[in-house]
């Protein structure tokens, strides 16, 4: 588990998290590989785990009718994938797919609800930090929506 609480503290989206925290983190938490194209997260699916990603690179969509996806954001290695599950109904709210091959670390989301429950302290501090991320994907999504209504010139 030292390993394991290691691995967790060094990534960004946990630095300076206490070691108790990250322990409760870490308990289920397991490792997990996508290979490139391969669908991590589908809109309207169940959001029940969010990943930490370690290696590689995801790319979040947003699907739409009857064209491609629109690109929001790329995430690399220290990124979170996932915010869905912390707010009911607990839906995913983009794709996401593997563009490089991905090693993350996957959280199940249901039960960190429940140990943030019993554990306050550990709810603040990612509702603190997710509430983040939250701000930076919709900052992204905010700047592709503009870029599709006024395309760069000479594109």
């Amino acid at each position: 588990m030292k390993n394991k609480v290691a691995i967790l503290a060094a990534q960004p989206f946990l630095r300076g998290m206490s070691d108790a925290h990250l322990e409760l983190l870490a308990a289920d938490s397991l490792p997990a590989e996508f290979q490139p194209g391969e669908r991590i997260l589908n809109e309207d699916g169940p959001a029940n785990r969010f990943y930490l990603v370690l290696e590689g690179q995801v790319e979040i969509e947003s699907p739409l009718l009857d064209t491609e996806p629109r690109h929001i954001q790329t995430l690399g290695a220290g990124d979170l994938l996932g915010w869905s599950w912390l707010y009911p109904p607990y839906c995913w709210h983009f794709d996401a797919r593997a563009l490089t091959p991905v090693k993350a670390i996957c959280f199940y989301g249901k039960h960190v609800r429940e140990v943030c429950d019993a554990n306050h302290d550990l709810g603040y501090e990612l509702m603190k930090r997710v509430s983040g991320i939250l701000i930076q994907r919709l900052q992204s999504t905010r700047r592709e929506l503009a870029e599709c209504r006024h395309p760069a010139h000479g594109s």
